[in-house]
């Protein structure tokens, strides 16, 4: 069995970032730039607070790779924690210590903030002594960085298969674009990076910022909605045979496995609720040359985002995701002192105003994680030779048009 797995490790004012990936496949050739371009992707946008000055990630990979190509073994990828270095060594030292950083950050936390995994997370572990440090540690979205690196491993096997995975911001507060789902090849992914929220047009990023600061003004948050998109999955990827197999699960659950992300929408999915069917399906009608999805067939719409009976059908896969404000406010909220019982203000450190340009590159990430995780079960082999000659051999029977190797920028 060849299947791809991730475990991640570390907190947010460790020593660093670790993630562990099983399952890739022998001879995958990585491209060390890639992963550093998705981790600098992350650290951006509009919004974002001053510790993305601090922290400038960048992979070391210690094992699983050699001269640039997969081995078959486990690829353990490395994020160091600047910020520990320079603020937390002793306050987050693995090891028991006697040294005090002579500040706030030597006091135990009994303050359970609103919207975090504060009160959940104290009484599941009983952390009475450490208080909720080692909660908002664990819990805290620094980790999404280990798992950004992680993703663009998946990001690399997709591409050699002629899959590609790209997300961008809809909305941010007020503020967003009815625009259609853009085409894989549109110009707006050439300008996408240089945009201040990572969004398709230049009017909807400058309403977007005009939120953020108003937003930051107040002392206030923003969340907003993401849409992923993937170009290059055949007709028949997932399953109907049982619920572990359904993609559209699957991909929710990795969308939803991303911090401070509440809700999921496959394709039209949160519209549909209120159309009738014969507007909610889409029809299909015989392939024409230039949009073949398979099978001999073609369709004019996308409501069902790509999948339906949980596989993909042949049509761009499109999940949207929204995203709550974050919880952490320069204006705290109320809550309750664990160790007194009374009434108190959440605790407040280094927060976003708004994160949404930096979860549309971690969504990105964990949903190109879970395709090839599916990819990989259902194309298994110990070799990546092994793996393209499967899916092409798929791709041929299902006559989905062959698609060559994505080079990724």
């Amino acid at each position: 069995m060849h299947a791809l797995d991730l475990t991640t490790a570390g907190e947010s004012h460790g020593p660093g970032l670790t993630a562990i990936v099983t399952g890739l496949p022998a001879g995958l050739t990585i491209s060390r730039g890639h992963v550093d371009a998705q981790l600098a992707r992350r650290q951006g946008g509009h919004g974002r607070s001053p510790r993305q000055q601090i922290e400038t990630d960048v992979v070391d990979i210690s094992a699983g790779l050699r001269h640039g190509r997969t081995m078959g073994s486990p690829v353990a990828l490395h994020l160091t924690n600047r910020d520990h270095a320079s603020a937390w060594n002793a306050a987050m030292d693995p090891w028991p210590n006697d040294a005090l950083q002579g500040n706030w950050r030597d006091n135990p936390i009994q303050v359970p903030r609103p919207g975090h995994a504060d009160l959940g997370g104290i009484a599941r572990h009983a952390f009475d002594e450490d208080g909720l440090r080692p909660v908002l540690e664990r819990a805290s979205a620094r980790e999404t960085a280990a798992r950004v690196a992680a993703g663009a491993l998946a990001q690399q096997l997709l591409a050699t298969l002629g899959i590609r995975v790209r997300g961008f911001v809809r909305a941010t507060g007020a503020a967003g674009t009815d625009a259609p789902t853009p085409g894989e090849h549109d110009s707006c992914w050439d300008r996408i990076d240089a945009t201040a929220l990572r969004t398709i047009d230049a009017d909807t990023d400058a309403r977007m910022v005009a939120e953020v600061d108003a937003a930051r003004a107040d002392k206030d948050t923003l969340g907003g909605i993401v849409e992923v998109v993937a170009w290059g999955l055949p007709p028949g990827i997932g399953g109907y045979v049982t619920n572990a197999e359904r993609l559209d699960g699957r991909l929710a659950r990795a969308a939803l496995s991303v911090h401070a992300m509440k809700s999921v929408s496959i394709g039209d999915g949160a519209d549909t609720g209120t159309m009738r069917g014969s507007a909610a399906h889409d029809e299909m009608f015989p392939a024409t040359e230039d949009d073949d999805q398979g099978m001999g067939i073609t369709r004019r719409t996308n409501c069902a985002g790509g999948v339906e009976g949980g596989m993909t059908n042949g049509a761009p896969v499109v999940v949207r995701i929204s995203m709550k404000p974050l919880p952490t406010l320069m204006r705290p909220l109320a809550t309750v002192d664990l160790a007194t019982g009374e009434a108190a203000t959440a605790h407040a450190e280094r927060s976003d105003t708004c994160a949404i340009a930096a979860a549309a590159i971690a969504l990105e990430c964990a949903m190109a994680f879970e395709l090839a995780t599916v990819v990989r079960e259902q194309f298994g082999g110990p070799a990546i030779g092994d793996v393209l000659d499967a899916f092409d051999a798929y791709r041929t029977r299902v006559r989905f048009p062959v698609r060559p190797a994505i080079q990724l920028a």
